[in-house]
C-alpha cells in the first residue's frame, strides 16, 4: 500500500540523531537547525527524556482519562511555575492544531458567538476550524470553509475594532511571532489594544503560542513581551521534545462543565512524563537564558553577511531573508552541507529554530556554511 502523498520530502534518511544532529543510514551527520518545525526543544535523545520516557512506559504507557492521573496535576503545577501564568487552568490534548480547535470551540461555547478574526499569513493547523483560520486557501476545504472567519492585516487596529463591535465575534486568534507565514510580529501598541478590544466585546483572545511557546521567544511565552493577558494559550511542539502533546491553558474566570472538551489519547502518562522531562530540563540548564545569548550571538554574525537583506524573529525563532528565493539555498546546506533549515510561506525567507540548548559552536558551523554556500 503506498503513502498518501501529500509530503514533498527532501533525499534524505534520518535513521538516529543525538543532541544537534541527526545522522542518516550512511551516518552521516546533519546539524539539525530546523528541530521538525521548531518541536526538538532540548535536543534528539537527551539523556532525562530518554530516562522518563523509559521508565514510564516499563509501567503505564496509557490510560483513558476516566481515572486519576497524578502525573497530569505534576505537569500543570510545573507549567504554571516555569510560565508564571498563575492559576490558568490546563487542558491537555495531542497537537498544535487540537489545541486551537479546542481553543476555539471553548470561545464559541462561552460566548455564544460563531464568528472568528485571524490574520493575513496566519498559520493554525490543518483541521476544521484552525484551517478555516489559516490564511492558505489551497489547504482550505469547502467543508473547512463553512467556518466563519475574518482575516485581518497585522497592525489594521480600526478594522479590527469595527468587526468586533458587530457584536458577533467568538475570539481573535494570533500569533505573537507568525510562523509558516514568514516570522512577522505586530507592533506592541496593537497587540495590548487588541486585548483591551476583546475584553470589551465579550471576544476570546486566544494567544497561538504553538510554535513560539516554551521558551523559544526567550521568554515561556512569546505574549509576555508585551502587556496582554490571554484568554486562552495554545501550546504543542516543543512541549514534548517530538512526542506528541498539546494543550490549552484557560483562564481561572472560564468555568468548566463535564464532556465541554475531551480526548482519548491526551494528557496520557507517557505525554505527561515527556511534557515533564522537557521543563526540568529547561529549568536545570537554564535553556531560556541560553537562548538570549545564542540569539544576540547570531543576529551579530548574521549583521555583516551583505546578502542578508533583513533579519526577523526573536529568541531562537529566527529568519534570515534574502532578495530571492531560498528553496535551492536550502537544497545546498542539506545536501552539501549537511545543514537542516526551514522554509516559510516567504519564499525569500530562510527559517531557523533549533534546540534550546544550541551552540556558539553550532552556530559558527552553520554561518560557516551559509557564507561558502552564498559564494560558490
Amino acid at each position: 500500500m503506498p503513502l498518501f502523498n501529500v509530503y514533498p520530502l527532501y533525499d534524505v534518511t534520518p535513521v538516529s540523531a543525538k543532541g544537534m544532529y541527526v545522522y542518516d543510514e550512511n551516518n552521516t551527520a546533519y546539524l539539525d537547525l530546523y528541530g521538525g518545525h521548531a518541536v526538538i526543544s532540548i535536543g534528539h535523545g537527551h539523556p532525562k527524556y530518554v530516562e522518563a520516557i523509559t521508565n514510564q512506559v516499563a509501567k503505564l504507557g496509557f490510560y483513558s482519562n476516566a481515572i486519576q492521573k497524578p502525573l497530569q496535576k505534576e505537569l500543570t503545577d510545573k507549567l504554571e511555575t516555569l510560565s508564571g501564568c498563575k492559576e490558568y487552568q490546563l487542558f491537555l490534548c495531542n497537537s498544535g492544531a487540537e489545541a486551537n480547535e479546542n481553543a476555539l470551540k471553548l470561545a464559541s461555547f462561552k460566548t455564544g458567538k460563531s464568528r472568528v478574526i485571524a490574520f493575513k499569513n496566519g498559520f493554525h493547523g490543518r483541521t476544521s476550524a484552525a484551517v478555516a483560520a489559516t490564511d492558505n486557501t489551497s489547504i482550505i476545504a469547502p467543508i473547512n470553509a463553512q467556518q466563519k472567519v475574518t482575516i485581518l492585516e497585522l497592525n489594521d487596529i480600526e478594522r479590527v475594532q469595527r468587526e468586533l463591535e458587530k457584536g458577533d465575534v467568538c475570539a481573535i486568534i494570533i500569533e505573537f511571532i507568525q510562523g509558516v507565514g514568514g516570522l512577522d510580529q505586530a507592533t506592541a501598541k496593537f497587540f495590548e489594544k487588541v486585548d483591551v478590544l476583546c475584553k470589551a466585546n465579550n471576544t476570546f483572545f486566544i494567544a497561538d503560542e504553538v510554535q513560539s511557546g516554551y521558551g523559544r521567544s526567550g521568554k515561556f511565552f512569546a505574549f509576555q513581551h508585551y502587556k496582554v493577558t490571554p484568554d486562552i494559550i495554545s501550546i504543542a511542539k516543543g512541549m514534548g521534545n517530538g512526542f506528541p502533546i498539546g494543550g490549552i491553558f484557560i483562564h481561572p474566570s472560564i468555568e468548566a462543565k463535564f464532556g465541554m472538551l475531551g480526548t482519548t489519547f491526551g494528557g496520557n502518562h507517557l505525554a505527561c512524563v515527556a511534557g515533564l522531562s522537557v521543563l526540568n530540563v529547561i529549568e536545570e540548564d537554564n535553556l531560556m537564558h541560553n537562548v538570549n545569548e545564542i540569539s544576540q550571538y547570531f543576529i551579530k554574525i548574521a549583521r555583516t553577511i551583505p546578502q542578508i537583506k533583513n533579519i526577523k524573529g526573536r529568541g531562537l525563532m529566527l529568519g534570515l531573508e534574502f532578495d530571492y528565493e531560498v528553496s535551492d539555498l536550502r537544497k545546498k546546506l542539506i545536501y552539501e552541507y549537511h545543514i537542516f533549515t526551514g522554509g516559510a510561506a516567504n519564499k525569500k525567507l530562510l527559517r531557523i529554530l533549533p534546540p534550546l540548548n544550541v551552540k556558539k559552536e553550532h552556530i559558527n558551523q552553520f554561518f560557516k556554511a551559509l557564507v561558502n554556500a552564498l559564494d560558490s
